[in-house]
């Protein structure tokens, strides 16, 4: 039986209070996301503690420093070191007298090798430990042997294990008591962690905006506590955002996270963020780049000998090869043979070269695994919890719509390892918090990267070259036969979602090779999906399903696909909150759509048909009725703040000074304001989708024409009430060159004093694109629209054109509408407002005229300036002119802006309102230009009006000078207050010179 040993010496006294000093501070530099400094802290450690001293106290430190190292040397070194580490400490803790010790510290080193092995995807034989060691320290905190932390943390841990075998619920429990345990023991830092994790199985049940309500105050709370753990949030929220098709905004977080993942050397997290920038690089079209990162992450996996993760990277590359070469115009024949430059059928691709040694010192490369989650707090008692981020890929045109997110896909394996996600991450840690232990567990992320560019270029890395100057090899061919080989092992890993990813793979390679047969074959091999499988895979499924049946002379069944699969996201869809996210799940349902459009137009050529399918897949935002908003105190700070950091940057500009820092500060503010609006309550009510005989009953006397392109042809549906008709009108990239040739010259127009040589060439360029444009969309349909008023439904680049500009239709009231669906309810919402609001802006001489002559046409109407006063006066108003300086935001098109006397008002605070104001004329230019996102979703300052319930809207997609302006407004005016239509008004005001008033009349 082991025996006290003798007291400590002084000597040995001073070195055990020195290794107690080093491994505290090596725990907070852990929990602090500061793992490379914890684990150099911990080696020190070691070597200060006597070393054959058998003193009870110094080998209780010793066990303790050996614990949390090994999840160090797991991370940066290998598994089996880690594992090495917890043996020693085992053997250790024989040697101690029995009692609350020996019991506790046995109870952590089994929820330690738990969380190694977990995050090497043995996640069953982590799960088994995790459990012994939840019942041990549930024992021994009833005893009061056992501190609330390392319970606390060993709950955690379980917890994100769970979430591998697709257990959600059970996973929410455990954290649920974490979060009980950690604010009865006044423990912050391990609340925010489960905040987090939180955040993570809400995403994994699809339940995004929650998702991002977790995700937001975890992050809040790690500003304040350990502010580098904010780089491994916004992680965890990248995926959140490409889950709800937001590529744009989850790359510039990732990004952000990179250059400081870098620069820090966090490896594993490192890793997981190249994986998922690839996934978002992917979605936004740009494969060569998501091939690159995800060879990277591959590397980095590899280096680390976790074979999960690595074929998680291998799927990702496989998905950029497959986006990349693969398109439904380009098939290849099944026996082609591979050439010394192609990827062999039978062959991986092998890893491309070895990246070059960052600049500075660092450990050696870090081979990732499931990263750690966010370290827990100090406890001498608290092992640290890792759990694993886990996420699903992100789609490309051509090889699905992937998102990476938590997703699970180990479910039907509860003996397999470790689930993970098609960016790169594993499912048995979404995104979640490492707790890092006192006595020596998770949170090391040594390593480092910088971010990949959109355009597959690279931000310049501390310690390393620019991405670009690190190139990985082109695309390697895709077959069926490389991506059942990768389906295999992933299958053998227990990453079922992802292997019937490949699977899926497989089948659209096997059938643009002009082999169904095949196609089927594997598509048979691919289960039905669960309750938690993610959507992007649910699309992928149905996807290929329509693709097969159009493939093996089915259309009717591929068209079944697709209504079912688009009913389905729409029920994802009516979950979200913020009109970012109700837009971007559009994306999973592109491919679907398209291929439903095309079928139409190009088997049948049923004018109806293919209207019915056009208003099922765009514009699906101006589908909803707009639910109150949930006021936010939080947002509202927010908004303020960015509308007071505008001014000062604008006030900088004007005076010369730098303004760098100041414009960051209000990107990162604009992101902060997007976030909280998407989760502050569920955006609206869906309305059904409206079909050709309503429109017809309510068009009267009106022609609507709906544009469409399918494989580089424009096409249009007229719809009068006669019948409908599909005209062919000619090729879209012709069209849309043409558009945007006018659009650039009807912008150098604009100036009021521009020179008179100047302005006459630049009118007859103008006058000559818009007779040509007028020819091409217009001629072929004159026939059958004649003199008729016009309802437009625009795609893509056509939402620019200024409408009254085309010969045909100057001085003809013309109506344009993001859908028809949206437009039908813009006819028939009832009006019963009364007021009208005038609001003018600083800093245009004109505008004082223009509204103090307004108000002789609206004697009762209200003139607020304050941008408070002015969205007060909005709400429920029947009639707004905002005359001021306007700017359209292309990145961030929520954020196009009016300049009002104390600051901007911003389209997003628009689509807050309780009550959109029916009819707003937006006097300012190009405050109907919109940013067009997949699904044809337009979102833009007039486009955030709409959607907000506005019926009509009139605003400029040009450029347009003060006197034009004001010109045309008061033409406009003066024949609204003789009771004419607004389309008629406008029709009316432009008509004199069309060029330079290129404003629409968009709604109803």
């Amino acid at each position: 039986m082991p025996r006290a040993a003798p007291s400590t010496s002084p000597r040995s006294a001073d070195a055990l209070e020195a290794a107690r000093d080093l491994h505290g501070r090596a725990y907070r530099a852990a929990s602090a996301g500061r793992p490379a400094e914890a684990v150099t802290l911990l080696r020190r450690g070691l070597r200060a503690l006597p070393v054959m001293s058998s003193d009870v106290e110094v080998t209780t430190v010793r066990i303790r420093i050996l614990i949390t190292l090994s999840y160090g040397e797991a991370e940066t070194d290998s598994v089996e070191d880690g594992l090495a580490r917890l043996r020693t400490a085992d053997g250790l803790i024989a040697t101690l007298p029995e009692g609350r010790d020996a019991v506790g510290l046995r109870a952590i080193v089994k929820d330690q090798e738990a969380l190694i092995l977990h995050r090497a995807g043995r996640t069953a034989e982590a799960l088994a430990l995790h459990d012994e060691s939840v019942r041990e320290l549930e024992a021994g905190w009833a005893a009061g042997a056992v501190g609330a932390t390392t319970l606390a943390t060993a709950l955690m841990n379980r917890g994100l294990t769970t979430i591998a075998f697709g257990l959600p619920e059970a996973a929410e429990r455990d954290l649920g008591r974490t979060i009980e345990l950690a604010e009865a023991d006044d423990l912050p830092l391990l609340k925010a962690k489960a905040l987090g994790n939180l955040g993570d199985v809400a995403h994994l049940t699809g339940d995004v905006p929650r998702s991002l309500a977790h995700h937001e105050q975890a992050e809040r709370m790690f500003r304040v506590l350990a502010p580098d753990l904010v780089a491994r949030t916004r992680i965890d929220r990248a995926r959140v955002m490409l889950a709800a098709g937001l590529a744009d905004e989850a790359a510039g977080h990732l990004d952000e996270a990179l250059v400081v993942l870098r620069r820090r050397r966090v490896g594993q997290d490192l890793a997981e963020a190249e994986l998922a920038r690839a996934a978002a690089a992917l979605l936004q079209g740009d494969p060569a780049t998501a091939r690159q990162l995800a060879d990277q992450a591959q590397r980095r996996f590899r280096r680390r000998g976790s074979r999960s993760w690595a074929e998680l990277a291998a799927l990702m590359r496989l998905r950029a090869d497959f986006a990349a070469t693969a398109s439904p115009d380009t098939t290849a024949s099944p026996d082609t043979a591979a050439t010394p430059d192609t990827a062999s059928p039978d062959a991986e691709p092998a890893p491309p070269p070895a990246e070059p040694p960052p600049a500075e010192p660092s450990p050696p490369p870090v081979p990732s695994l499931p990263a750690p989650a966010r370290p827990a707090p100090p406890s001498a008692e608290s092992p640290f919890a890792a759990a694993e981020p886990s996420s699903a890929s992100a789609g490309s045109p051509s090889g699905g719509t992937f998102i990476p997110h938590p997703g699970i896909s180990a479910a039907a394996h509860p003996g397999g390892p470790a689930a993970t996600r098609l960016d790169g991450s594993a499912v048995s840690r979404p995104g979640g918090s490492a707790v890092p232990r006192a006595d020596g567990a998770a949170g090391f992320r040594p390593g480092g990267s910088a971010a990949a560019q959109p355009d597959g270029s690279a931000a310049a890395r501390p310690g390393g070259p620019a991405l670009a100057a690190r190139r990985s090899r082109g695309p390697a061919r895709v077959t069926p036969a490389r991506a059942t080989r990768l389906a295999d092992r992933l299958t053998a890993a227990g990453l079922t979602d992802e292997a019937a990813v490949a699977r899926l793979l497989a089948v659209r390679t096997a059938i643009r090779r002009g082999d169904p047969a095949t196609a089927r074959a594997v598509l048979d091999r691919v289960p039905e999906p669960g309750p938690i499988t993610p959507v992007d895979h649910r699309m992928l499924l149905r996807l290929c399903r329509a693709e097969l049946a159009v493939a093996v002379g089915e259309p009717g069944r591929a068209l079944r696909e697709a209504e079912e699969g688009l009913a389905e996201l729409g029920r994802v869809r009516d979950r979200m909150g913020g009109l970012d996210l109700l837009c971007g799940t559009a994306v999973h349902g592109r491919e679907l759509g398209e291929l439903a459009v095309g079928l139409v137009l190009e088997h049948d050529g049923d004018a109806e048909a293919t209207f019915d399918w056009l208003e099922r897949t765009r514009a699906q935002v101006y589908r909803y009725e707009p639910l109150p908003a949930i006021d936010d105190p939080v947002l509202a700070r927010r908004v303020a703040q960015s509308r007071s950091l505008s001014r000062a940057v604008q006030q900088a500009r004007l005076d010369g000074r730098p303004v760098a820092e100041l414009e960051d500060r209000l990107d990162e503010l604009h992101r902060e304001v997007a976030r909280l609006g998407w989760h502050t309550s569920v955006w609206g009510r869906p309305r059904p989708v409206a079909g050709v005989a309503a429109i017809r009953a309510a068009l009267g006397d009106r022609a609507l024409v709906s544009f469409v392109t399918h494989r580089d042809v424009l096409s249009a549906v007229v719809l009068v009430a006669g019948g409908a008709t599909l005209v062919r009108l000619g090729r879209a990239a012709e069209l849309f060159e043409d558009v945007r040739q006018l659009h650039a010259d009807v912008d150098v127009l604009a100036p009021d004093h521009l020179p008179p040589a100047l302005a006459g060439a630049v009118a007859a360029s103008a006058a000559l694109r818009a007779e040509r444009l007028d020819e091409a969309l217009m001629g072929p349909l004159a026939g059958l629209v004649g003199r008729r008023e016009l309802v437009v439904v625009p795609t893509g680049e056509l939402y620019a054109v200024p409408w009254h500009a085309l010969p045909s239709l100057r001085g003809r009231p013309v109506v344009v509408a993001p859908s028809a669906t949206a437009w039908l309810t813009s006819v028939s919402t009832p009006t019963s407002a009364t007021r009208v609001v005038l609001v003018g802006g600083p800093g245009l001489p004109e505008v004082v005229g223009e509204v103090s002559d307004l108000r002789a046409t609206y004697p009762d109407a209200v003139t607020p300036e304050a941008v408070n006063d002015v969205l007060a006066s909005l709400d429920g108003a029947r009639l707004a002119h905002l005359a001021a300086h306007g700017e359209h935001v292309t990145d961030n098109a929520l954020f196009s802006r009016l300049e009002l006397v104390d600051g901007p008002l911003f389209a997003h605070e628009t689509a807050r309102l309780r009550t959109a104001p029916e009819q707003v004329v937006l006097a300012a230019c190009s405050l109907a230009l919109s940013h067009i996102r997949p699904g044809d979703e337009a979102l833009g300052f007039a486009g955030a009006l709409l959607a907000s319930g506005s019926r009509t809207v009139v605003a400029a997609v040009n450029k347009v000078g003060d006197r034009a302006a004001a010109h045309t407004m008061a033409t406009f005016h003066a024949a609204v207050a003789t009771g004419k239509p607004l389309p008629h008004a406008l029709a009316e005001a432009t008509a004199t010179d069309p060029l330079r008033r290129p404003f629409v009349c968009f709604g109803g």
